[in-house]
């Protein structure tokens, strides 16, 4: 099946083209016009969304539930032409984008599911005490409410679940949010599907068409805009750290701040312990390879560090990861503009003292071919650059000298995604010291496995403390991830007259 993009964006039901212009660059095939989003396209689908949020957030949880399993009904219907512009658009092989798809649609129906059973409501009742003395007590009851309408920033390397009906989405539409999405430029073909599907299932359930929006390209402020209007009350971002540093600021200085749920960055630092090197270290050296290799190194979860105490078994794991990504064949990335930062960042990393290179490969155009550093921990520990993240498949091998320099290498790091150890039975003992620093530092810490790709279900966390993310206390994927868009209410003593639904 293949799909002509009309080429416009989806105004509050509406599909509506603006002057501007701009092109898409595919990896292949043909490139298409698409209408560049405006601060006043934002203006009006923000108050379009702000008008629609009473009624919206009054709906049932079952009218919403059906809402996000209709919307992953269309997306379904659709997914032969969806794979086809997206693997166009991205350079993502087919199979990829399949899972994707599935990936979307499954937490579309995970979140129907989670607010049928109502828990996220979080509903707590102390009852009335009128003879409590010395002072009665009055009847209170709380519950978790919709914050108000969702500013969403589509990322570029998921172009399905972290875009426009990806997890932010779905999870602000599930809580009663009216959601006004920014496309991603790098896949306005494929955005542009998905929001065809969303509205679909709007109109197919008689629902209100301003509950959604998707405004196409435009320029640095049509981004600025939608984080500073009034009417925006929360904004779900995936993205590099300094874009999303930028609009967090803007939220932080708007005269009603509101939060910002930004993931921002991380290099998911991987922990060989001594016990698990000596077993099995060329295993691990060929199973981090492909980890890093697992889709260009494009993931948010690639784990670009691995720290190993120096001597034979480190030098046979440096070798079984050296010989892996040397066998390994160019890929494409999902942009050109990707592709030269990657190479700017390990010539970033090449230029560090102390730093020695194990595989250096020249790559050009859209496409990447994997690199291997390695770097003793006094230099790692004295350059702040070489633990910052390089968005590719690029490796950096940090030699400790011992077990306490490897509990001082993990202190170091900021703020992560995930942490990994690697550790067999007679790790234990040294394993029970590094998880308190594991877990103050990162949302996700993973024993004996790569945290290349996140699991969406209830007990996931996908953020962790600054510059991971920029709210150490959400997830963006998963259930838990609707409570970014939720918050508290107490009503004291409430006529039965006036109980809301889901407080009875």
């Amino acid at each position: 099946m293949t799909h002509i993009p009309h080429g416009d964006h989806w105004i509050a039901g509406r599909k509506t083209r603006s002057e501007g212009r701009f092109s898409s660059a595919p990896a292949t095939g043909t490139s298409h016009e698409f209408s560049a989003g405006t601060p006043a396209l934002v203006a009006e689908a923000c108050a379009a969304a702000h008008a629609a949020f009473p009624a919206f957030a009054a709906t049932t949880r079952e009218e919403r539930a059906k809402l996000l399993e209709t919307i992953a009904g269309e997306i379904e219907a659709r997914g032969e032409a969806i794979t086809a512009i997206g693997s166009a658009e991205t350079g993502l092989p087919e199979a990829r984008l399949q899972g994707e798809r599935g990936r979307t649609t499954g937490q579309l129906r995970l979140f129907a599911d989670h607010i049928r059973k109502g828990d996220y409501l979080d509903h707590r009742h102390d009852a009335a005490l009128p003879d409590r003395q010395p002072l009665p007590r009055p009847d209170l009851r709380m519950i978790q409410r919709p914050i108000g309408p969702v500013a969403v920033f589509g990322a570029s390397n998921f172009p399905l679940a972290f875009s426009v009906a990806g997890g932010d989405t779905a999870a602000a539409l599930a809580a009663g949010c009216p959601v006004v999405v920014k496309g991603h430029s790098a896949h306005p073909g494929t955005g542009e599907i998905v929001a065809d599907a969303i509205a679909a299932a709007i109109e197919k359930l008689g629902m209100d068409p301003r509950i959604f929006s998707l405004v196409q390209g435009g320029k640095r402020e049509v981004g600025e805009a939608l984080v500073q209007d009034p009417r925006i009350k929360a904004v779900g971002f995936t993205g590099s750290l300094g874009g999303g540093r930028a609009l967090y600021n803007l939220c932080a200085a708007r005269p009603e701040p509101i939060p910002f749920f930004g993931e921002l960055g991380s290099v998911n630092p991987m922990f060989v312990l001594p016990e698990a090197a000596r077993a099995r270290g060329k295993a691990l050296g060929e199973g981090w390879a492909a980890s890093l290799l697992m889709g260009a190194g494009q993931f948010c979860t690639n784990p670009g560090i691995a720290v190993i105490i120096d001597g034979p078994d480190a030098d046979a794991f440096a070798e079984a990861a050296r010989a892996a990504l040397a066998n390994s064949q160019p890929q494409v990335m999902l942009t050109d503009g990707m592709a030269e930062a990657y190479r700017q960042g390990a010539a970033r990393v090449a230029a560090g003292a102390g730093v020695r290179a194990l595989l250096a490969q020249d790559c050009s155009g859209r496409t990447s071919l994997p690199y291997l550093f390695e770097v003793s921990a006094a230099d790692f520990l004295g350059n702040h650059e070489l633990a910052e993240e390089v968005f590719g498949p690029l490796g950096v091998i940090v030699r400790v000298g011992d077990a306490a320099q490897m509990e001082e290498v993990a202190a170091s790091f900021g703020g992560q995604l995930t942490v990994t150890l690697q550790l067999d039975d007679g790790d234990a003992d040294f394993g029970r010291r590094l998880l308190p620093i594991a877990e103050r530092v990162a949302g996700r810490v993973l024993c004996n496995g790569f945290p290349t790709g996140v699991e969406v279900a209830d007990a996931i966390v996908h953020g962790g403390p600054y510059p991971a993310s920029t709210n150490f206390g959400a997830t963006s994927v998963g259930t838990l991830s609707i409570r970014r868009f939720l918050r508290p209410v107490c009503y004291q003593n409430l006529p039965d007259a006036l109980i809301p639904e889901d407080l009875r």
